[in-house]
């Protein structure tokens, strides 16, 4: 599933930084699970707002996992406001598991 953004070299160090976030149930990154939909900057506003969801709407991790979001990408952008929306449209499934994620799970 491709990140829809507005900046491609941001959202590439983002994405970067959020293949640190290991869902803990499952333990793949949140990006290669496919559960990061969005990620929007706003320069003058200096804030970074990222839609995502989780592997299911009732996920007992699911706060943690967006505070852990949260905290990834503003290690990378200091000084930005970083604002997390969960999302559960459209409802994650494993299709949305990225090559490298089926891989590790062996799928």
């Amino acid at each position: 599933m491709n990140v829809i953004t507005n900046d491609n070299l941001n959202c590439s160090i983002a994405l970067g930084a959020l293949q640190q976030v290991i869902d803990p149930e499952i333990g793949l990154n949140v990006v290669d699970l496919g559960l990061v939909y969005q990620i929007d900057f706003d320069e003058g506003q200096k804030m970074i707002f990222v839609l995502m969801t989780l592997t299911t709407q009732f996920c007992p991790m699911g706060e943690s996992i967006a505070d852990a979001v949260t905290r990834a990408v503003e290690q990378v952008f200091p000084g930005y406001t970083v604002q997390v929306e969960v999302t559960f449209n459209p409802h994650w499934n494993n299709t949305m598991i990225s090559e490298e994620g089926k891989l590790f799970l062996n799928k």
